[in-house]
């Protein structure tokens, strides 16, 4: 382990920087995907209440319809699992909702209902890595039910209209297995072997000054690790088990790539990403006697439990205390102020936070730009919307199917087109002033985010720096065990493969908890020369491995494919 000793003295002095809040990225490979599934979850209920006249059931159902979101990257068997309890999450959270709006109507009362329910969907959300959208979409139903009114005999009937919807949700998330069933698993193995060909390329540009690429080696192993979380969801026996060996040796060949880059040929990495698109054939990486080798540790690694769901949770509770004190606050302030919807300034100081306080900032920002932006939106769009039911009905559709494929690009272009959505959502039940509820939700995104972050900047992080001094041990701890296991004269493949995956895993997880807890604030000095020395050795413990146990690529190789059928 490092003899070196945590840096001290005060914590750097940390500025909220505007640069880059706004800037557009790429949109997502499948960023269609989400917005087509929200659309066909969405519309038949819609449809259907609307031929039937009972529009104002649109709430409910549409409580189960948006579960389709979830769950776009993971195959197929374990996104029927994480369907099935993301509907079962947003059915919970209804139920409580709504039994509350029908026990009391004091709006002191439903505010903090709503706060709570925000900060233990927060906590679930990130302790099981639900992934996007996150709470937000499971915060915005259950608050807006809280301030809808009912009665105890309205609520079965209620949320038997939110599980057939989330029953049709499970439906459509699950209906492209049909057509590529190992779509997930071969998008995230072509995303490593494309990360991992960037920083062998960009490593090839300048060797000399590798210690510039470290952002493009972190974005390699982040790929990596994904897509090893990828294809360990997958089933180890049958069919599918073919499929998943092949593709388990491609990601070898992107940590091969990654801890010998001098050794690799970019191109050749971009060629096999390129064959997994569509429903081709596998590309084949070689005949080499070690490749099965390189596999053993997979079934080491599937064998591992997962750390118990509250151990995970531990970490998260100043996450959770910043949740539930900022959107009660939020709520608080926007009902003082008169406004008759406070879950919307709720919902808003929910949306903002993130892992640290400089990430919930530009949260902010982007959620502010967004919804000013959307409301901006609404007042184009509403003349057409009040023209007939219809025509309303539509119109949140379009916007459901702009939302979900702008998101991607920053959150606040997301942000343009849900604020409209919400807004004339709100009218299905009868219409309103315009003005009014622009001037409402507008008036509440500030009073959210404001309020919101202040909450986060009250309501320290100071496990951060903890986390990253657990981070480094463990860190050390795996580099140390590989570094024995190079070190006997025999060497036992299976154990070797393990620890590398393992040292591996320790070392994203190192770059993402110092990440974290760099953009905190108030936390003590974090230990920056422990960091630094532990990925600089296990990066060279990690190519040390690579040299001893797998082949490298070949760079006078061409790709060749299995006969491994999708």
């Amino acid at each position: 382990m490092s003899s070196a000793t945590p840096t001290s003295g005060p914590p750097p002095v940390r500025r909220l920087s505007l640069a880059g809040v706004l800037r557009l990225r790429r949109p997502s490979e499948i960023w269609f995907k989400p917005a087509l599934s929200s659309v066909a979850a969405v519309a038949p209920p819609n449809l259907l209440l609307l031929a039937l006249g009972r529009l104002d059931l649109a709430m409910y159902t549409m409580a189960g319809s948006l579960c389709a979101l979830y769950a776009h990257n993971r195959p197929y068997a374990a996104r029927a699992r994480t369907l099935a309890w993301v509907v079962l999450g947003m059915i919970g959270g209804l139920a409580v909702a709504l039994v509350t709006a029908s026990l009391t109507r004091e709006a002191v009362v439903l505010v903090a209902v709503g706060a709570l329910l925000a900060a233990v969907q927060k906590a679930l959300c990130d302790a099981t890595r639900v992934g996007p959208p996150g709470n937000v979409v499971l915060t915005f139903i259950s608050s807006a039910a809280l301030f809808v009114p009912q009665t105890l005999g309205q609520v079965p009937g209620h949320l038997a209209l939110a599980v057939a919807a989330g029953l049709w949700a499970w439906l459509v998330g699950m209906a492209p297995a049909l057509v590529r069933p190992h779509g997930p698993e071969r998008r995230a193995t072509a995303q490593a072997l494309n990360a991992a060909a960037a920083y062998a390329a960009a490593h090839g540009t300048a060797p000399a000054r590798a210690a510039d690429h470290a952002p493009a080696r972190a974005a390699g192993y982040a790929a990596v690790q994904a897509a090893w979380q990828t294809l360990l969801a997958l089933p180890s026996t049958g069919a599918r088990a073919t499929t998943r060996h092949a593709l388990e040796r491609l990601v070898v060949r992107a940590e091969v790539a990654l801890a010998a880059p001098a050794d690799t040929d970019p191109e050749r990495l971009r060629a096999w990403a390129r064959a997994l698109r569509g429903d081709g054939r596998i590309p084949r990486t070689g005949d080499a006697p070690g490749d099965r080798d390189e596999l053993l540790g997979v079934d080491a690694e599937r064998a591992a439990r997962p750390a118990p769901l509250w151990q995970r949770l531990g970490p998260l509770t100043p996450i959770a205390a910043r949740t539930a004190l900022g959107c009660a606050l939020a709520g608080y302030a926007s009902l003082a102020l008169g406004i008759g919807r406070p879950y919307w300034a709720l919902v808003t100081a929910a949306a903002l936070y993130q892992a640290n306080l400089t990430l919930t900032w530009s949260r902010a920002v982007q959620r502010v730009v967004g919804n000013l932006a959307g409301v901006l939106l609404f007042a184009a769009i509403v003349p057409l919307a009040h023209l007939g039911q219809v025509l309303l009905v539509l119109c949140c559709l379009a916007l459901n199917f702009g939302a979900e494929a702008l998101i991607t690009r920053n959150y606040w272009l997301g942000s343009v087109c849900v604020t409209p959505m919400a807004l004339l959502v709100t009218e299905f039940a009868g219409y309103q002033a315009p003005g009014e509820l622009m001037t409402e939700r507008a008036v509440d995104t500030l009073v959210g985010a404001l309020v919101g972050f202040l909450a986060a900047v009250v309501v320290t992080n100071r496990r951060a720096g903890n986390r990253v001094e657990q981070a480094v041990t463990a860190a050390d701890r795996a580099r140390e065990h590989a570094a024995r296991l190079l070190a006997e004269p025999a060497l036992d493949p299976g154990a070797m493969e393990a620890a590398r995956r393992g040292l591996a895993a320790a070392l994203t997880d190192l770059r993402a908890t110092a990440d974290g807890a760099a953009g905190e604030w108030w936390g003590r000095a974090l230990p920056q020369e422990r960091v630094v020395l532990a990925e600089r050795s296990g990066h060279r413990t990690l190519a040390e491995a690579v040299r001893r146990q797998a082949p490298r690529p070949d760079r006078d190789a061409g790709t060749r494919t299995e006969d491994v059928r999708p």
